[in-house]
């Protein structure tokens, strides 16, 4: 049985992913790289049939026969009448919110995401992040810029609390890095279920009781209905003063506006942004000017070198499991939106 695929690349523009030239090889799934990676299935490499190709150039005539799908995003419309065989739509990023919502999804059609493959770096990125809050980093850097000269000391990191909010993949690789270094880390999931890097665990009921506990707060929450704005100004102001937050799922998860006024105030001591609507981030915007903010390009949880080959191999061993008929990792809940 040969499994027809299309691998849909997106030619980078601001309106869509990846948003910067800079940013378009790293997402960029070729014909090489596809072929490299394949090597290492060898119970699927004459099993596929498969075109790679960018937008929606051929998209129709590809998606006539195609069963499989792997892309960022897609035209939606009449996809019953375009792509009649297809089975399965693999997303190449961890969030979906730019297809939802996903009512447009025919009937007998499964979506996966690419939970997973940022984990590791995410939890790189989460360790330096907070261990530059902690060590007033923001802060020193404002100073810089002011030309100023202010010897600003940090404790050791030990004991530090720092609150997870969203304990998924990304959070999860955050929570294992985070308490490597000797910090307390405490969580906020939609389950509530243990990790065990999470020293106290909690539900979004929880939130409002963990929150004042922090040093610092990390945000790995997806955007849908439910998170939308579920870090505001109330919660914001409820973090003890000094405390200082990241931001590496969402820009709709937090209220950058109150996080510019506690900034300025003095009650926020610090804060590391990763993501932005939009993006690339406006060079009008408040927050490039913000003392003791640092804005970051999304670059929080990609790898630079090896995305496309995560990606793929996340791809492949749900290949695997779809050739023998077996459930797919990863599938996408239309009604959660991630």
């Amino acid at each position: 049985m040969t499994i027809r695929v299309h691998v849909k690349n997106n030619h980078a523009h601001p309106d869509t992913f990846p948003p910067t030239p800079e940013a378009e090889p790293v997402f960029t799934t070729t014909r090489q790289r596809y072929d490299a990676v394949l090597e290492s299935w060898p119970d699927l490499k004459h099993r596929l049939s498969t075109t790679i190709d960018w937008d929606t150039e051929n998209f129709a005539e590809s998606m006539r026969t195609a069963e499989v799908l792997m892309c960022w995003d897609l035209p939606t419309e009449n996809l019953t009448v375009v792509a009649p065989n297809l089975k399965w739509i693999h997303i190449i990023g961890a969030g979906v919110e730019h297809l939802c919502p996903m009512d447009w999804v025919p009937e007998g059609v499964v979506v996966t995401n690419n939970k997973g493959a940022q984990a590791r770096k995410a939890g790189d990125f989460a360790l330096m992040a907070v261990l530059m809050l902690h060590s007033r980093i923001p802060a020193i850097v404002t100073n810089q810029h002011r030309n100023v000269w202010n010897s600003l000391y940090a404790t050791p990191v030990e004991g530090t609390k720092v609150l997870i909010v969203g304990v998924g993949s990304l959070g999860g690789g955050a929570a294992d890095r985070l308490h490597g270094a000797g910090m307390r880390v405490l969580g906020i999931s939609r389950h509530g279920k243990p990790h065990p890097s999470v020293e106290t665990m909690g539900t979004p009921e929880d939130l409002d009781t963990l929150l004042p506990e922090a040093d610092h707060v990390l945000v790995c929450v997806p955007a849908t209905p439910e998170t939308a704005g579920l870090i505001d100004r109330d919660r914001l102001r409820a973090l003890k003063p000094g405390a200082g937050l990241i931001n590496i799922g969402r820009a709709a998860t937090v209220d950058y506006d109150a996080v510019v006024e506690l900034l300025e105030s003095g009650h926020l001591s610090g804060a590391i942004l990763d993501v932005f609507d939009p993006e690339p981030l406006p060079a009008d915007s408040p927050l490039w000017t913000t003392p003791n903010l640092m804005v970051m390009p999304h670059i929080s949880a990609d790898d630079g070198e090896t995305y496309v080959e995560t990606t793929l191999s996340i791809f492949f061993d749900n290949m695997r499991r779809f050739m023998a008929g077996q459930g797919l990792r990863n599938i996408v809940r239309p009604e959660l939106g991630y």
